[in-house]
């Protein structure tokens, strides 16, 4: 019998495959890899070797983005929601866009982003001295609803009128429901897009009113030097998750790359990079 994360795993990898996220082309050319470093090429075979990647048309843009955004989705949706001896709540998983209702400032930390929206946007010269630094934008959340009393007091008598009447937990204080995670999702590292990922947690760091999300990035990008450019330091991303950490390791190790191989141990061993495996347990923290 296989343990639920190794099964969620494993399926998240075929979907992958079965979505055209990870192919390899005609030239044998990852869909992950940098065509122009011939390291990023052997290091994106080795994994895509591993997870048993066919030749397959590589989609187009941001199909690809889109695509890995889902399929992170789906993965936290079918393992975290599992842990509820560990982190008990009423959970959501959904991935945020343009057509979502759901924005930011659906939550109680951020609520107030609504309000300097609709000042800044009735107020030029407001817009033009804020800018929009309070505007960001997780690729996937994952949301924790309110609990009623009955709930709060279901095995001791924990709190009535008298008390507690401003927290957010609380459903009969009224609030929204409470940002658990943010998670930005980089299928590669190759532009300063990547970037973004650092520009959203220093959002939500400096605009939050309450509790902290965890604010984490998963990527599939193949060289250990430009995910340490997102991954090395602390303060804003909690941590980088690789969509196969296993398989990276193992394919670096058989490109006898010296460098790429130092710099994965530093990140490994800082635990500034862990495998996809490793998210829902640290969502659970």
């Amino acid at each position: 019998m296989q343990a639920l994360i190794a099964e969620a795993r494993r399926k998240y990898h075929a979907e992958l495959l079965a979505n055209g996220v990870l192919t390899i082309d005609a030239k044998g050319i990852p869909s992950n890899a940098d065509s122009s470093s011939k390291l990023s090429v052997s290091i994106a075979q080795g994994i895509a070797r591993r997870l048993m990647a066919g030749e397959q048309e590589k989609a187009v843009g941001q199909t690809t983005g889109a695509k890995f955004e889902q399929l992170n989705m789906e993965f936290i949706d079918a393992t975290f929601p599992h842990l509820q001896n560990l982190r008990p709540g009423k959970w959501h998983i959904t991935k945020l866009g343009n057509r979502n209702s759901i924005k930011t400032s659906s939550f109680a930390q951020y609520e107030h982003l609504d309000y300097l929206s609709r000042l800044t946007k009735d107020d030029a010269r407001l817009a033009a001295s804020m800018g929009n630094d309070y505007m960001v934008a997780p690729d996937v959340v994952v949301y924790r609803e309110t609990e009623p009393d009955e709930f709060i007091n279901a095995h001791q008598f924990i709190v009535d009128e008298s008390v507690s009447g401003l927290s957010d937990i609380r459903k009969t204080c009224g609030g929204l429901p409470i940002l658990h995670a943010s998670i930005s999702a980089k299928w590669t590292m190759r532009s300063d897009r990547a970037q973004n990922s650092r520009t959203e947690a220093l959002g939500l760091i400096r605009n939050r009113k309450g509790h902290l999300p965890h604010i984490v990035v998963v990527t599939g990008e193949p060289l250990p030097a430009r995910i340490a450019s997102l991954a090395l330091g602390t303060g804003d991303i909690d941590c980088v998750y690789h969509f196969a950490l296993n398989e990276l390791v193992e394919a670096v190790k058989e490109a006898n790359a010296e460098d790429a191989t130092e710099m994965l141990h530093i990140l490994i061993s800082g635990k500034r990079l862990k495998d996809i495996s490793d998210l829902p347990l640290d969502l659970a923290v």
